[in-house]
């Protein structure tokens, strides 16, 4: 599923033009873009949350030119599902 095909569904769900549909998609987007960006989490009950977890520094490997690098302490942007949107997920989607 797209960002357009999100915009679609809630739109003919709601009855709300899908322009009006994308602006608000493209809010909430930039507003967990920004609140993460500004080191604060985003919780959302019974969806999940956007966090901000911190990797450590470690040794990697440049294979092309066979030498070892540094690769230093960062953090990335992450999501972390709800338990009961864990839960309905296994409970409804079949394993391939």
């Amino acid at each position: 599923m797209t960002k357009a095909d999100i915009v679609s569904r809630i739109s003919e769900k709601l009855g709300i033009e899908k322009g009006d549909v994308q602006a608000t998609v493209e809010t909430f987007m930039e507003e967990v873009k920004s609140s993460l960006e500004n080191g604060d989490n985003v919780y959302l009950r019974g969806f999940g949350s956007f966090i901000i977890k911190t990797r450590a520094e470690k040794t990697g490997r440049n294979i092309s030119k066979n030498t070892t690098i540094k690769i230093p302490a960062h953090n990335i942007p992450a999501f972390k599902p709800a338990k009961v949107f864990v839960e309905g997920v296994k409970s409804n989607v079949q394993v391939q």
